[in-house]
């Protein structure tokens, strides 16, 4: 139900948007029978307010708009893991077939697919509840990701010592490079060139010599991980590497073998 006062009050409200109408809601001049049908179109029996700029949406507008949503979350979970700042993206949807005579969905649209890794997306969009005729529909997504990265002002020679001063920020469409890339500056200052670097070229991790945080044949600790429960044991280093490598470790209490992940400086984890 809805009270009378609220009706009155929209009806004010409506009546100072039409010149045909008085305060009390009597015509003045020609176009009674227009101004009359848009006071009962606004203030019908539903009373629902409906402004005259309200269209539904066609299938396709539905689809390109939960596609981008979908995308854009996607991606802004990404951003927040790695802590990337200033992310733009570029998202281009083609719904595979056509949604000319496709109904719109009456209900929620869920969405399975797509990945924050790649640039294009095979998406599958599914009217909840509904049997339509056409759904569920699939989309192809070209997802363009822009960041600033890191990029080198001059040419840095193998085995350098990386500094500020030769390095920039710039925005690149990171989907595009697939050697990975640095977002910011003090990830590599500080850090040696493992080759030639040229002069405006994406820093990458395989053109940065990490420092090695296990050394082989020193003594590790390993940590072991697995429902819930922890567990740690001394071990040695069969090979060198730096945080994110996978190394062999010799667990010295059972002498076998292992692959475990460099965590920090003489520390690896493994699962058991």
């Amino acid at each position: 139900m809805i009270s009378l006062d609220f009706l009155n009050a929209k009806r004010s409200k409506i009546a100072a948007g039409f010149p045909h109408l008085d305060q009390r809601g009597k015509t003045r001049g020609k176009g009674v029978s227009a101004s009359r049908l848009m006071l009962t179109l606004l203030l019908g029996a539903s009373g629902i307010f409906i402004t005259g700029t309200a269209t539904a949406q066609t299938a396709a507008q539905q689809i390109d708009e939960a596609a981008r949503n979908y995308l854009q979350q996607l991606m802004n979970t990404q951003a927040k893991t790695n802590g990337w700042q200033g992310m733009r993206l570029v998202i281009k949807n083609a719904p595979i077939g056509s949604t000319s005579q496709l109904a719109p969905c009456p209900g929620q649209i869920n969405i399975s697919g797509g990945s924050a890794s790649k640039a294009r997306q095979q998406l599958t969009l599914e009217c909840t509840g509904q049997t339509i005729k056409g759904w569920p529909v699939k989309v192809s997504s070209d997802l363009q990701v822009f960041l600033p990265v890191v990029i080198s002002t001059s040419v840095i020679d193998r085995g350098a010592t990386i500094t500020a001063n030769s390095l920039k920020r710039e925005e690149q469409e990171i989907t595009r490079t697939p050697r990975g890339f640095y977002h910011r500056l003090d990830q590599v200052t500080g850090m040696s060139a493992k080759r030639r670097i040229r002069s405006n070229q994406i820093l990458s991790p395989d053109l940065i010599d990490q420092p090695q945080a296990v050394k082989r044949g020193e003594k590790v600790q390993i940590i072991a991980n697995r429902d819930g429960i922890k567990a740690a044991m001394a071990g040695e280093a069969l090979e060198k590497g730096g945080i994110g490598d996978v190394i062999r470790v010799k667990n010295i209490s059972s002498g076998k073998t292992i692959e475990a992940k460099v965590v920090e400086v003489g520390v690896v984890t493994s699962t058991f």
